[in-house]
């Protein structure tokens, strides 16, 4: 009798398939809010923030005008620091720093509705912890 013969195709689909469904966990995740995750960012009180946090704060609510061009851009949230959202849920704007010669380390980033966000996080060590703003 003779065994039937087999491509060497089968393992490669095979695997391809596996690590395909194992990814679709990871991206189904990353779409879907997280409520839990917004009980494990620690918070901050508005007037508690440097005067330019606050400064940049009202600039938010109003529409700006920004000084920094890049000021309301998508920000992607790669670090994972925040709860996950859909791309484009939250965006960043700068927070002056006194004596620096560029953009600085401090952002605050905000979710939701340009004028109307939802949620706005400080950072003061460029996305390596955030504090949720409370007023």
């Amino acid at each position: 009798m003779t065994r039937p013969r087999r491509s060497p195709w089968g393992a490669w689909i095979l695997a391809a398939l596996l690590l395909f469904a194992a990814g679709l966990g990871d991206w189904a995740q990353a779409r879907s809010p997280v409520p839990d995750q917004a009980e494990a960012v620690a918070t901050v009180r508005l007037e508690q923030l440097p005067a330019e946090a606050v400064e940049t704060y009202r600039l938010i609510l109003q529409g700006g005008p920004f000084p920094f061009e890049k000021d309301g851009s998508v920000f992607g949230n790669r670090e994972r620091q925040l709860p996950l959202r859909v791309r484009g849920y939250y965006r960043e704007y700068t927070v002056k720093t006194p004596g620096s010669r560029d953009r600085g380390a401090r952002r605050i980033v905000c979710g939701g509705e340009p004028r109307r966000p939802e949620v706005c996080y400080y950072t003061e060590d460029h996305y390596a912890s955030f504090r949720r703003i409370v007023e």
